[in-house]
């Protein structure tokens, strides 16, 4: 039972009844995007990103689309439903007017998003006006009331599922503040009101209404008109909304193809404190490694994924035989195992956490720290008492002088007199381990809860694992160098220059998954070309080059190595035949780039008609890195030509 990453993070997809499934699904989200198909979503109001005029129904499309490419990934297992309204078209599960369920064959209109939904959707404006139209759905003298009838139709849609397992969410895409703004009096006020009711009976099944605004041609969009008493916006709200649609509208666009994990009980596990002392805790994972998924092999009539079986065929008579035991000679016997029996002879642990001792965190180095920790936390469903006994011993690892019950105090008194961590014992039979069990304690700030109490287990290395410092200066006769004053100072001005403000590893996205799924998008959605890959792992040039930062670099240089140091002259005055060779490739790089026109190629996108090695001759004449595969190489010529 080894709490390892690739058992950790793995979804057991194929047993629907087990508890990662369940609670997994208590997670899952649907999504009913709404999205007016007026007259006026049709008007050009402003340039897309090619600079080209674009109405706001196509932003409001384009913004959709984006959504459902990145959410096959984020979250595969949500469903989505595309509702317009404000159409010459019907068909929904209500019959009403002006209301058109977009899906695709043999589909339900609330399911999960796939490629073929993707592609007829990309396809929609090409045909709405013929298929679907476009009218307004409410008009002076009539009591048809179309908003009514999508808030209805969405809410019908959002039946699926219960609301204390699922999110739900309407998301509304119009650009006219004021629905109503065509009628007056009595039949304004009346279709004004049951349309707030409708909203509010929506929110009172626990399904939330977004609304996103978008651009008008010659004013802004007014919230207050109609659409902040149907989602409730008063006070700051109100005044916050406006600015931060626009952000909204952007991270629609422009999200990140990452996955996403809910948080959700790892494994329970039993924790044996003293003799006869156990208690049950549940683990989470904080955090976890995104790796490209395994490759699944299809059949290639029915799509399905195969299952492969192994079996023992007698080679005379072709007949299934019994998997043969292993066996191990002792005194001219045969002494022949079972798998089971196997297993059991190895196992050295029945797989629960078992408590050794405590330490002084003091003891505990960052470097210790070799993969992510997991989070425990105590649970009653099998152990009754678990939660008591776990708060006994995490106030007591705090050191907090409350004891509540006798084994808080028999703990308190074994504990040592400063901060310290619990040692315990872990794993299986394949990967036995000790584990450090570190307290966190309750962080509440702004009325909100930031981080929850309990404890993080710890995965401490092998001694193997530990890899000493290599003394480089043994000699005792030769004096060990020292940096001078002078030294420090440039090198702490120049880390100052170059050190990035609230740094934190999550704000790059890996470039090498970006690449993988915008390949997997590609190939699912039959596109040409593939999505292009923001590599924001890659040096900041520019940055770089700031005049602060060159002065920086240069100072320290000259600092450490002198007024005239030249690299290929050290050692004594002496070139060794690495630097010959070194200069001499890139001499030969530099002969042979002048044979190219660069610019040219990467006009007419031909560099990648030319190898790796003709590549490398730009590169390595222009100092630049030459590792890599080629369409780094390619991304890097021509981010270096500005192209």
């Amino acid at each position: 039972m080894e709490l390892d990453p690739d058992d950790i993070f793995k979804d057991e997809e194929d047993d629907l009844n087990n508890e990662a499934h369940l609670e997994r699904a208590s997670t899952k989200e649907f999504v009913v995007y709404l999205l007016d198909a007026s007259p006026k979503m049709f008007s050009t109001t402003s340039q897309g990103e090619d600079q080209t005029d674009e109405t706001p129904f196509h932003a409001a499309v384009s913004c959709i689309s984006q959504s459902l490419k990145t959410q096959i990934i984020n979250s595969s297992n949500d469903e989505v439903a595309i509702c317009f309204f404000n159409t010459r078209e019907k068909k929904n599960l209500q019959d009403l007017n002006g209301v058109f369920v977009f899906n695709v064959a043999e589909r339900e209109y609330l399911d999960r998003p796939t490629a073929r939904l993707i592609k007829e959707f990309d396809r929609i404006e090409e045909s709405f006006m013929k298929e679907i139209g476009s009218q307004y759905g409410i008009m002076s003298g009539s009591r048809e009331n179309s908003l009514y009838n999508a808030i209805w139709a969405a809410q019908a849609l959002l039946r699926k599922g219960s609301a204390k397992t699922a999110d739900k969410r309407i998301l509304l895409f119009s650009n006219e503040d004021d629905p109503f703004g065509s009628v007056t009096g009595a039949t304004k006020i009346d279709m004004t009101r049951t349309t707030l009711q409708r909203a509010k009976d929506a929110q009172d099944l626990g399904i939330s209404i977004e609304l996103l605004p978008l651009c008008r041609p010659d004013e802004e969009f007014n919230v207050s008109a109609f659409y902040a008493d149907l989602m409730g916006l008063e006070g700051d709200d109100l005044g916050l909304f406006m600015p931060s649609i626009g952000d909204k509208l952007t991270d629609m666009k422009n999200q990140l193809r990452k996955r996403m994990f809910k948080k959700r009980v790892v494994r329970r596990i039993t924790f044996s404190i003293l003799k006869g002392v156990s208690i049950e805790l549940n683990t989470y994972a904080l955090l976890r490694p995104t790796v490209p998924g395994t490759i699944t092999w299809l059949d290639s009539i029915t799509n399905l994924p195969l299952k492969t079986e192994r079996s023992f065929v007698c080679a005379d008579t072709g007949a299934l035989v019994q998997p043969t035991k292993r066996f191990h000679p002792y005194k001219n016997k045969i002494v022949k195992f079972t798998t089971e029996e196997l297993s059991e002879v190895k196992r050295i642990s029945t797989g629960h956490l078992r408590l050794l001792g405590f330490k002084p965190l003091s003891c505990l180095k960052d470097y210790h720290n070799l993969r992510p920790s997991t989070f425990v936390f105590p649970s009653d469903k099998e152990v009754v008492g678990s939660t008591c006994i776990f708060i006994a011993l995490h106030r007591s690892m705090l050191r907090l002088k409350r004891c509540g019950t006798t084994l808080s105090i028999m703990i308190t008194m074994c504990l040592l007199q400063w901060s310290v961590f619990a040692v315990a014992f872990y794993g299986s039979s394949a990967h036995p381990q000790l584990v450090a069990l570190v307290a966190q304690d309750e962080i509440i700030a702004g009325g909100g809860q930031i981080e929850p109490p309990g404890m993080h287990m710890i995965y401490l290395p092998y001694s193997d694992d530990i890899r000493h410092i290599e003394e480089l200066h043994s000699n005792v006769t030769v004096p060990t160098p020292r940096a001078t004053d002078d030294q420090i100072k440039k090198a702490t001005a120049l880390m100052r220059r170059i050190d990035l403000k609230d740094f934190s590893v999550c704000q790059f996205a890996n470039p090498a998954l970006q690449r993988h799924y915008a390949v997997v998008q590609a190939l699912a959605l039959e596109e040409d070309e593939m999505p292009e890959i923001n590599d924001e792992t890659l040096p900041d040039e520019e940055g770089m080059a700031r005049p602060g930062v060159v002065k920086a670099v240069e100072e320290f240089k000259k600092s450490v190595y002198g007024e005239n140091y030249n690299e290929e002259d050290e050692g004594h005055g002496k070139v060794s035949d690495a630097s010959k060779k070194r200069k001499a490739v890139a001499e030969n790089a530099v002969k042979e780039s002048a044979n190219y026109d660069w610019a040219d190629l990467a006009d007419n996108g031909k560099l990648k008609d030319l190898t790796t090695v003709e590549l490398k001759y730009y590169l390595a004449a222009h100092n630049l890195p030459v590792g890599g595969k080629k369409e780094s190489l390619i991304s890097r010529i021509l981010t270096h030509m500005g192209k």
